[in-house]
């Protein structure tokens, strides 16, 4: 499936051949909370009534508001949330998202795309 853009224009989503929704953020993207609801209506309009791992690469992201990640305990058709990040700013975004007691489904922080997809597709998630 080809990537489409979300409301918005900050980023894409895809369900790839391996069905792993990917979400990927363009370079510089600073995140508002209407951003991560666009990206996950997009998302569950994918998935259409079902649930898929999801790959959310935040590697160029710039900055993350705080209003963008108090929408980050809200459930979406994610079954389990990669994020992958290369950077200092990457990793802080991801223990900001990751800290909410209230995530919706399990979530961990990568730097390898292979690690990432790997713990994405186990059958179960520890």
């Amino acid at each position: 499936m080809k990537p489409t853009t979300v409301d918005g224009g900050k980023g894409t989503v895809e369900l790839d051949a391996e069905e792993v929704l990917q979400l990927v953020w363009h370079p510089g993207t600073v995140l508002e909370a209407a951003d991560v609801h666009a990206a996950m209506a997009k998302v569950n309009e994918l998935a259409a009534g079902a649930e898929y791992p999801m790959l959310i690469d935040i590697a160029n992201t710039q900055a993350v508001t705080r209003q963008a990640r108090t929408v980050f305990s809200v459930k979406c058709a994610a079954s389990r949330i990669a994020l992958l990040g290369s950077s200092p700013v990457t990793r802080v975004i991801a223990n900001f998202a990751m800290a909410r007691r209230t995530l919706p489904c399990p979530t961990r922080y990568f730097t390898s795309r292979d690690e990432a997809m790997s713990w994405l597709l186990q059958t179960t998630v520890p």
